[in-house]
């Protein structure tokens, strides 16, 4: 029997975000320059990285792809949502819902692996500094980014063929701004315990482990930063990890503050405030975090401003040469 004959409901109604009508145009206009944001702060990293030859090491490398990740994870949600509050139109094919949760998870679950990455960079960086150039080297951090990629990838495919197989019968509005796994599974009217399997299954996998791996890996850097004897390396060694424990902070935090915090009489409203802080907040802030305390990206930001100044002025001295 294929996914399509067991469904009845060819589309769900998102209500999304709990605001008033008339608060409708003030909050599409922020989340708009939100996410504006979030992909013109994310493509100014990757760019800075790719033209800057001094930012071609590991760090630098699994940021960019963070930065790609944060752009697509946005990219899942906010442009549907924001368009179901201009227009109004709050319905969603099932096809397109089933593939816009395919693409959450995947990237939700692809952040949370690159994050790792970048702790056992950091890591290896401080606690094994004389091994990091054979350790962290090009093959490895293919590896690690080839790997977080594949295993993301598998734990979405798992989620989403669980849940094409589901029937959805009379209910099919979905209270939330996306078509969130858990809301969908209480719209079915099959047995989902193998789908609430899988999700306790690859949460482990793809958020637990990698969470439990970043605190394990900082208590060593932290241990080794208390061991050194000057303030300066102390310093140094803490603002080459401070502003990735900024973005760890800010991305497991509102996980937890989901899942862990005890339910409340507005368990919903929670949701979806934590869901928009981690899929439009925090790939927002992550550019400001890893450039506001970054010397090395401030200065390939310096050197490509005034690179484009020197090229302007060229321009500018040949036109009026030419006149």
């Amino acid at each position: 029997m294929s996914p399509e004959n067991q469904s009845s409901v060819s589309e769900f109604l998102l209500l999304g975000l709990p605001i008033r009508p008339e608060q409708q145009a003030v909050f599409f206009t922020l989340f708009l320059g939100m996410y504006l944001t979030t992909v013109l702060g994310n493509l100014l990293i990757i760019l800075l990285i790719r033209l800057d030859s001094h930012l071609h090491i590991p760090v630098y490398f699994f940021l960019s792809h963070l930065a790609l990740t944060d752009i697509s994870f946005s990219s899942v949600t906010v442009p549907k949502m924001m368009m179901n509050t201009q227009t109004q139109h709050l319905a969603i094919f099932y096809k397109g819902c089933i593939s816009q949760t395919y693409f959450f998870i995947f990237f939700a679950d692809l952040d949370s692996f690159l994050i790792t990455s970048m702790a056992y960079d950091r890591y290896v960086a401080i606690c094994h500094p004389l091994h990091y150039a054979t350790i962290m080297g090009q093959s490895q951090c293919v590896m690690l980014v080839a790997g977080s990629w594949v295993i993301a990838c598998a734990c979405a495919l798992l989620h989403t063929l669980l849940l094409a197989w589901l029937s959805f019968c009379a209910d099919h509005i979905i209270p939330h701004f996306f078509c969130d796994l858990g809301a969908l599974l209480k719209l079915s009217c099959s047995d989902t315990s193998l789908n609430q399997l899988a999700i306790f299954t690859a949460g482990l996998t793809a958020i637990m482990l990698p969470f439990l791996c970043i605190l394990v890996s900082y208590g060593h850097t932290g241990v080794t930063i208390l061991q050194i004897p000057s303030t300066n390396g102390i310093c140094k060694a803490l603002s080459t990890c401070g502003s990735h424990l900024s973005a760890v902070t800010l991305y497991y935090g509102t996980i937890i503050g989901l899942y862990f915090l005890p339910p409340s009489s507005n368990t919903n409203d929670k949701n979806i405030i934590a869901s928009v802080i981690y899929t439009v907040v925090t790939p927002m802030l992550n550019p400001f975090i890893y450039s506001l305390r970054n010397k090395d990206i401030k200065g390939a930001l310096r050197k490509l401003l005034s690179r484009s100044g020197a090229v302007a002025h060229a321009c500018n001295l040949s036109t009026l040469g030419g006149r």
